[in-house]
């Protein structure tokens, strides 16, 4: 006789619960989407119940997750870049450099990059998508940042927010200056 291996029922529980409410389902509605009983569900959910092979594999169709989804725990996600590592992209006109550390995942609305530029030509921005803020935090050297028409002077530690969608201006005044922007879709 086979023994019984599976997935904790915590683990169920948790990762049904996370993953419907990341689709934006009710109970009723996933129960009838995987044409099992509401209360069947309302089980697995709470930990109660007690899920076969069939029932689970219904569950992560209707959710459009693999099946291990369901089963493994979730594990925190580690992402390292190291400094001059990573997707660089050059600015033709200017000694600018933007690597992005993180792209927008799904249901997210931000990038982060890593800014890495040298006196020089700025880096001058036409306007992004409307609502588009842009933060910017220098890490190192100095630089006038912000709205073509105003930026601000930044040392290392300060922050501005200003909105992407204007026109806007990155403007090393120091070597080796270096900034982390996030360009936030609003």
């Amino acid at each position: 006789m086979a023994e019984n291996t599976g997935a904790p029922l915590t683990v169920i529980a948790a990762s049904l619960q996370r993953e419907r409410r990341r689709v934006g389902l009710s109970l009723a509605e996933l129960a009838r989407r995987a044409g099992i009983a509401k209360s069947t569900l309302s089980q697995l959910e709470s930990a109660t119940g007690n899920p076969s092979v069939e029932t689970l594999w219904a569950l992560s169709v209707a959710l459009d997750v693999p099946f291990a989804h369901l089963v493994e725990p979730q594990r925190p996600k580690v992402q390292v870049i190291r400094a001059g590592e990573g997707p660089g992209v050059a600015s033709e006109r200017s000694d600018y450099v933007a690597t992005v550390l993180s792209a927008s995942p799904p249901n997210a609305r931000r990038d982060i990059y890593r800014v890495a530029a040298q006196p020089g030509e700025p880096r001058e921005s036409e306007p992004h998508m409307p609502g588009v803020v842009e933060h910017v935090v220098l890490s190192s050297g100095r630089a006038l940042v912000g709205l073509t028409d105003d930026p601000v002077e930044l040392l290392p530690g300060d922050y501005v927010a200003y909105p992407g969608d204007l026109p806007h201006v990155f403007r090393a005044l120091a070597p080796d200056t270096v900034a982390v922007l996030v360009s936030e879709h609003v």
